[in-house]
């Protein structure tokens, strides 16, 4: 829940857009998308995806959780929870702004978003679909 981590997630979304800006082939349409997707699908891996945690400091509480449910000690709507909720929101309408609001870059800027988004909700609570990203024991 510190703020240092708020920062460090828009500055590696800064990075990404500048990273994908400077290649010489890329449009300015195009980065905005590949730093939309590429941030989306990275934190959905991370977030969502990923169960456990890397440490070995909680004598095994968190090893069937992903992070997302391990944030603020799974309560629901949390300053934290909101704003890596509120993140890919503001991603995706800078995104869909700076693509000039084509259809085509709408349409998988709004995808990558929808990903994120249901992995979120809170319905989604400890929810593993068919069997993906079950815990093996």
């Amino acid at each position: 829940m510190s703020s240092g981590s708020w920062v460090t997630t828009i500055l590696i979304i800064f990075l990404m857009r500048l990273l994908f800006g400077i290649v010489p082939t890329f449009s300015s349409e195009l980065a905005w998308t590949l730093t939309n997707v590429s941030f989306n699908l990275t934190s959905f891996f991370m977030f969502h995806w990923l169960i456990g945690t890397p440490f070995e400091f909680n004598q095994g509480a968190c090893d069937g959780l992903t992070l997302w449910e391990q944030i603020d000690n799974e309560v629901q709507f949390t300053p934290a929870k909101k704003f890596f909720t509120l993140l890919p929101i503001g991603l995706f309408l800078l995104s869909t702004h700076y693509t000039h609001y084509d259809a085509t870059t709408f349409c998988v800027n709004f995808a990558a978003l929808l990903v994120v988004l249901i992995a979120k909700l809170p319905a989604m609570h400890r929810v593993r679909l068919f069997g993906i990203n079950k815990v093996v024991e």
